[in-house]
């Protein structure tokens, strides 16, 4: 496995710079006579090296410098000075929040089901010494303990629990991938699952199945209701056993309400018109009706629907 390191190529801004000025007077200086022309080749030369001398790092990086292939320090930021040939920057480590993606393809699941699960990790480097000495490629050891580490959770965990409970298995992940990275002075901050993919059959199957139990719990609400009805119908007619004056009060309510509508018709039961002695109020209404219909004038239409002259 190749190493990745952040070297800058070619001379930086300043370094530039201070070449060109060093070649344009020792040029000058062979033009004028002034020196021979092993003094120019020589000028050159020490234009180059004090060019490969400075050195700039961004805000963000620390160099890494090895001497004769010793590690002697971090510099940076800005400007600083190496010293050329003996000197070495092996690497410029970025100390911000990074972000790595990783995935596991066809995993199974605690109860056999297989997924497809990406997710992300940011991570920063906080100890720039250790992470250029610790370890070789510490992008490319993220990726690949943070992909092991998401298998491993993902046989651990039963597919109900990954797809309710995301937050706890990416927090359970990110202590572990914590765990390894430490020593390399390189910590995971966070964890985040973007997606879990099951198979389409399993889908349109628990589908089926949330459809199911929403009709279930439907027929229980509508069940429950039904028993708190009769429950209350049941207190209700205890009131009426021992008071036939209030039983007769609810039939005249009941009738009055079937009634007050022009043109209705109720149909009552011959013994619920004893029971409440009813029979007698039931002939009134219909006399009622009878000469309302008499005192129609011929000729004129009655407002009564059932009326007809």
């Amino acid at each position: 496995m190749s190493s990745k390191k952040n070297v800058k190529l070619g001379f930086n801004p300043i370094a530039t710079m201070v070449f060109l000025v060093l070649v344009g007077v020792a040029i000058g200086c062979f033009y004028l006579g002034y020196i021979n022309v092993f003094f120019l080749v020589l000028s050159l030369i020490i234009a180059i090296l004090v060019a490969n001398s400075i050195n700039i790092a961004d805000q963000w990086e620390k160099a890494v410098i090895l001497r004769m292939g010793k590690y002697i320090g971090l510099k940076g930021p800005g400007i600083f000075f190496i010293i050329p040939i003996i000197d070495k920057i092996d690497n410029y480590i970025d100390q911000r929040v990074r972000v790595t993606e990783f995935k596991a393809e066809q995993t199974l699941t605690k109860d056999t089901v297989p997924v497809n699960v990406d997710a992300v990790v940011y991570w920063t480097v906080w100890d720039v010494e250790k992470a250029a000495l610790e370890v070789q490629d510490y992008e490319t050891a993220i990726a690949y303990i943070a992909q092991t580490g998401l298998r491993d959770m993902i046989g651990k965990h039963e597919l109900a629990d990954l797809l309710q409970e995301r937050d706890k298995v990416a927090e359970v992940l990110q202590k572990i991938l914590d765990e390894h990275t430490d020593p390399w002075g390189i910590t995971c901050q966070s964890v985040g699952i973007k997606d879990i993919v099951i198979p389409q059959i399993l889908a349109d199957a628990m589908s089926k199945e949330a459809q199911a139990e929403r009709e279930r719990r439907a027929r229980v609400i509508l069940g429950t209701a039904e028993t708190e009805i009769a429950e209350k119908f049941a207190k209700a007619s205890e009131q009426y056993i021992n008071n036939p004056v209030a039983l007769h009060l609810r039939g005249m309510n009941m009738l009055f309400e079937g009634l007050k509508e022009k043109g209705s018709m109720v149909i009552v039961p011959s013994s619920a018109l004893d029971s409440m002695n009813l029979g007698a109020m039931g002939g009134l209404i219909s006399l009622s009706k009878t000469n309302e219909a008499a005192q129609t004038p011929t000729g004129t239409k009655s407002n009564n629907p059932d009326f007809k002259v």
